[in-house]
């Protein structure tokens, strides 16, 4: 087992870590090493950055327009944009729908969205859960019935991430109620936002900020041509989205960077020093594991059950992270300060985001797959348990 890199992927860390120095804009860069939101605009410019580097879907093969990244460069590719810290991609476009175009979709499809959303000409938003149906995801109640070369669609869908920014969603909507089974009857259908019968309506969060919506959708007639795979068995286009959903989801990275924001405002407090140690150390077994894992992938293609377990210990690790952060900045962190505010001196603006960080990351428990749902996986998938 070799867990280190070669020197072309040293070469290359170097590279993309140069890359994000030379052209990430300084204001977004700080909104994000701040905790801030950056604007639309600012993340599209991003994007577009890297897409005229190829590197904006670094999950994609080449012959899709993609980069064609191994896993180890995949990883060290988001490690870098983590560290720096500089936006993502958006994971809408490039880790879910993407992927599931390349591998369901039609050509007509593939010519119609692919360079596009690399390109974020066209914003995704992803709908699945509805109020009574999002860890039990095929308890989905959100409608399509055929008419003529149409599908159309009722029903409800909550949680929407920057749906508000969206030109288009991908959903999840039941076409035979009549299933014996409820992941049976279910399909994958691409909405255009636009179409009469949407309505979007924000979710203001304990946090104050507008980052989720929920969708409404009335009798919103949807062209045939945008179904993903065979109608009735988009449970099978969803396992496919969700396996990629969790790629990089331990974000070790980010975890870092809260380390180094605890230890900047630690000073001399030596308990808080030493929870920081003992974090680092938990989070170097967690990077050495990922690398185990990396080093089997580099002879392997497909999605990992092993991701499940990088996904519950990297979560729980941001968790703790940003909860000494909290520790440590103690009242500081009650400065009440919104993401339009304007950026202010170094070392004095991000104080007043570290509260709101923390709220919002206790749902990463949650979204890529649950904790519970994780644990499954791990159980049966690589315990051998029922």
């Amino acid at each position: 087992m070799d867990l280190s890199f070669t020197a072309e992927e040293e070469a290359f860390r170097k590279e993309v870590r140069s890359f994000i120095r030379e052209n990430l804009d300084p204001v977004t860069h700080r909104k994000v090493a701040d905790g801030r939101i950056p604007s639309k605009d600012e993340i599209v410019a991003w994007q577009r950055t890297l897409n005229a580097r190829g590197w904006a879907t670094p999950s994609w093969p080449k012959d899709a327009g993609g980069p064609g990244f191994s896993a180890v460069e995949r990883y060290i590719f988001l490690d870098e944009l983590h560290q720096a810290p500089a936006p993502e991609p958006v994971s809408f476009n490039v880790s879910m729908i993407g992927p599931v175009l390349i591998q369901f979709g039609t050509d007509a499809q593939k010519d119609r969205f692919l360079t596009k959303t690399a390109n974020n000409d066209i914003w995704w938003a992803q709908g699945f859960s509805e109020p009574n149906a999002g860890s039990d995801l095929a308890a989905l109640r959100t409608s399509a019935r055929r008419e003529g070369d149409h599908f159309v669609v009722s029903g409800h869908k909550i949680w929407q991430g920057m749906a508000h920014h969206a030109d288009w969603m991908f959903t999840l909507v039941r076409t035979d109620p009549s299933a014996p089974k409820k992941q049976m009857g279910i399909s994958f259908l691409l909405i255009d936002l636009r179409l009469p019968g949407v309505t979007i309506r924000p979710i203001i969060t304990a946090d104050g900020r507008h980052e989720v919506n929920e969708v409404f959708l009335d009798e919103v007639k949807v062209p045939v041509d945008c179904l993903v795979g065979e109608e009735n068995k988009g449970w099978d286009v969803t396992k496919f989205l969700l396996s990629n959903e969790r790629t990089g989801i331990a974000r070790i990275g980010m975890t870092k960077h809260l380390i180094r924001r605890i230890k900047r405002l630690a000073g001399d407090d030596q308990a808080v020093m030493r929870k920081a140690a003992a974090i680092e150390a938990e989070l170097k077994i967690l990077e050495i594991t990922q690398l185990r894992i990396l080093d089997a992938q580099r002879k392997m293609t497909g999605p990992d059950p092993r991701s499940s377990v990088l996904k519950l210990k990297g979560v729980e690790l941001r968790q703790a992270a940003s909860e000494l952060l909290l520790e440590a900045a103690g009242g500081q962190a009650l400065e009440e300060r919104t993401d339009e505010d304007p950026l202010g001196p170094e070392n004095e603006e991000w104080l007043g985001t570290i509260m709101p960080n923390y709220s919002i990351l206790r749902a990463a428990s949650i979204y890529g797959g649950s904790s519970e749902v994780q644990k499954t996986i791990v159980a049966k998938t690589l315990l051998g348990l029922n």
